[in-house]
């Protein structure tokens, strides 16, 4: 098992999920010179910003077994050394912690390549707090819809409380498996997926959303 956020702890750069008043989880400040969107990033992580003129990634916030992205524009977030490779899954559960008036997406994107390049190539996984989800292929600037905005009968409805949904993309030979939970809702050939690659968090602009238990996952264990 790989875990993302084992990285991170090994790093020592998580504080407690419960903290007291003195162990406050730290949001990461920008410098006020802030060049370039890593600079307001955890330490290893890095941004791809659907709007490469912007300079602001929101905020972003660590816990123990969570990381909070809040009131960021729209892009990819991930750790460059960090990849999904032969049979694979990767998983993490998503809290929306603020609805917003318009739904934006978020989820899980692989097959990551280039992505500080201008042939960036990568496949997303997306939900919205309207119940419903997205496979989305961007290649070089360009995106591919796969699977348009359909219903998600897994999603749980919001009614007033935060729903936490469970993202996981498994790769199994020749096949990739898409599931909110524990239910499948769409398989599609690996070569239409993409290469092995760069895993991470896929963000629509001004979300507020909390991402716990993200890891991938080999086969065999």
């Amino acid at each position: 098992m790989r875990s993302i956020l084992a990285v991170l702890v090994a790093a020592g750069t998580l504080a407690c999920s419960s903290p007291s008043a003195d162990q406050a989880p730290k949001s990461v400040a920008p410098p006020k010179d802030a060049a370039n969107p890593v600079s307001r990033l955890p330490d290893g992580w890095k941004a791809r910003l659907d709007d490469p003129n912007t300079k602001d990634t929101g905020t972003v916030q660590m816990e123990k077994d969570a990381i909070v992205f809040a009131g960021g524009p729209g892009g990819i977030y991930y750790k460059p050394d960090v990849k999904a490779e032969k049979d694979y899954t990767v998983i993490a559960a998503f809290t929306q912690q603020k609805t917003l008036p318009a739904p934006q997406p978020y989820g899980l994107f692989v097959s990551g390549t280039d992505l500080d390049k201008d042939t960036c190539r990568y496949t997303a996984f997306l939900v919205r707090q309207d119940g419903m989800y997205q496979i989305v292929s961007r290649n070089g600037g360009k995106d591919t819809v796969v699977v348009d905005w359909r219903v998600a009968t897994a999603m749980r409805e919001p009614k007033g409380v935060k729903p936490t949904n469970t993202l996981e993309i498994r790769a199994m030979q020749d096949a990739v498996h898409f599931l909110i939970g524990d239910k499948e809702v769409h398989q599609m050939p690996r070569g239409k997926v993409g290469p092995d690659g760069i895993a991470g968090v896929r963000l629509g602009p001004g979300l507020n959303v909390q991402v716990t238990r993200l890891e991938i996952k080999k086969f065999p264990e």
